[in-house]
């Protein structure tokens, strides 16, 4: 019942933000079609931000893997609704911060990161190809 609750309300929050400019455009614009593009528009906007801009950004200033934040949001999400995507990154920022300092949950605050551990076998080969 609490996922219909928050996805209705996802929906109702939707339908304010896009229905006043879909409206505005049938009313000033000679031809219903513009309403469709001022529909796209936003979508397009909303694809690119949800899905690259804010794991890059968000990720790169709380050093929380792209994947992670990504997770953590729909996870959040699906709990409390609106308040837990805000919730979420904050929420998890804190639990990698505490993790990375108690000695036996450090891999988990790993997991959490975005540190890409140096591969030895990488740098061995590059060093022969360099000496030949």
């Amino acid at each position: 019942m609490r996922k219909h609750l928050s996805f209705s309300s996802v929906c109702l929050l939707l339908y304010r933000c896009v229905a006043l400019p879909i409206m505005i455009a049938l009313v000033t614009k000679t031809s219903p079609w513009y309403s469709l593009y001022v529909m796209a528009v936003y979508y397009f906007i909303q694809l690119i931000d949800n899905n690259y801009i804010v794991p890059k950004i968000v990720a790169s200033k709380v050093k929380i893997n792209a994947l992670v934040s990504i997770i953590v949001v729909l996870a959040f999400g699906a709990l409390w609704g609106i308040p837990g995507m805000f919730l979420s990154i904050p929420l998890t920022a804190i639990v990698k911060i505490v993790f990375d300092q108690i000695e036996p949950l450090k891999p988990w605050g790993f997991l959490l990161g975005d540190t890409m551990p140096d591969l030895a076998i990488f740098k061995i080969k590059l060093k022969k190809n360099k000496t030949s």
